[in-house]
């Protein structure tokens, strides 16, 4: 190799390391090597969706697409594949697994979520709906988020 492509090389090795560092620096720890039970156990796709989402949601919301409704705290979309005529899922500015990883920081973004589907609610003229979240083995992206959902 000649010393150019070394140093560019090098040089695009580190703006990867700093944007990376800047997309997932507000994103809850996760281990990416984790030792269990003799054996080495990797992040999983939904884990790695969920690290996704987070970046996404955290530091690019405006990549975002199918954004309906938005607050500081929570941003709700059209669920891509609906499970029915209204189906929105609605994921706290707050990065956070699941209900058993919340902590006391996390409630101002839990109380977001629920004003946000409220003005879903209200805005859709709904009466027949459910608002719930799923555990870790029904999640597709292990990030914490709601399913709002109505005929």
């Amino acid at each position: 190799m000649h010393f150019k492509q070394i140093v560019s090389a090098l040089l695009l090795f580190m703006l990867g390391i700093v944007c990376g560092g800047y997309l997932f620096s507000k994103t809850v720890p996760r281990s990416f090597l984790a030792f269990r039970s003799g054996h080495y156990r990797f992040y999983n796709k939904q884990e790695i969706a969920g690290l996704v989402t987070s970046a996404a949601i955290l530091r690019a919301p405006f990549l975002i697409s199918d954004v309906d409704l938005e607050s500081d705290t929570c941003l709700a979309i059209r669920h891509p594949k609906p499970k029915a005529r209204i189906h929105f899922v609605l994921f706290p500015k707050h990065d956070t697994k699941n209900i058993t990883t919340l902590t006391p920081a996390d409630s101002p973004y839990l109380l977001g979520c629920f004003a946000l589907a409220r003005e879903l609610i209200l805005r859709e003229k709904l009466q027949a709906y459910r608002l719930y979240t799923n555990g870790p083995r029904f999640q597709e992206i292990a990030y914490l988020h709601f399913h709002l959902i109505a005929e």
